[in-house]
């Protein structure tokens, strides 16, 4: 009596490693991507931090601004003019008024200049004098430059009525970016704000 002897199929060892190598690629290139994704979503949220740092400042100047009187433009906008509200229609970099129409207060000064390590940035005084200066927006929000453009503050005269409430213009334009990454995204604000007691 004769038996047919059968042979079961298997992987030879030249195939076992070419599985295993495949499986190794596939999810090499797995964890590269997802490693990937986690740290440009890291990053994104770092430069979502630094623009809402940008955007709360801006926001907080113009409220400040609007709620303000004797918008100071004199000598270029440079502030600590006590004879009284200035035009500055050509811009400048620094920026004073009256807080919240607050005489007995003193003035309140905006500014934007370099810091130690020349990064531009937005300065703030309450105190009424520019050694007071104590700067607003993050390290990481570099302005490259900044105007104030003060219109209306003329007083009306008999026989010169003034028609135009007094207004601040702010242009800005800089970049942000967050540590350990080389790119930077660009911005152009521009933010208008006008004097909410009625010039008369």
């Amino acid at each position: 009596m004769m038996y047919k002897t059968t042979h079961t199929a298997g992987f030879t060892l030249v195939e076992m490693i070419v599985a295993v190598g495949l499986f190794a690629v596939v999810m090499l290139v797995c964890v590269g991507a997802l490693l990937s994704l986690v740290n440009a979503n890291r990053k994104a949220q770092a430069l979502q931090s630094v623009m809402n740092n940008l955007n709360i400042a801006l926001d907080g100047m113009v409220r400040s601004v609007r709620q303000g009187s004797s918008y100071d433009g004199s000598q270029d906008c440079i502030s600590n003019n006590t004879t009284g509200p200035n035009d500055c229609t050509g811009g400048s970099s620094v920026f004073a008024f009256q807080p919240y129409g607050d005489t007995s207060q003193p003035r309140w000064i905006y500014s934007f200049t370099q810091d130690a390590n020349g990064i531009g940035r937005i300065y703030k005084s309450v105190s009424g004098t520019i050694a007071g200066l104590g700067p607003i927006t993050a390290p990481e929000v570099s302005i490259d430059d900044m105007k104030f453009y003060v219109v209306g503050t003329t007083r009306p005269t008999p026989g010169s009525p003034d028609f135009v409430q007094p207004k601040v213009v702010i242009v800005i334009k800089g970049s942000a970016g967050v540590a350990g990454s080389p790119a930077r995204t660009t911005f152009h604000i521009q933010a208008t704000a006008v004097q909410r007691v009625l010039d008369l």
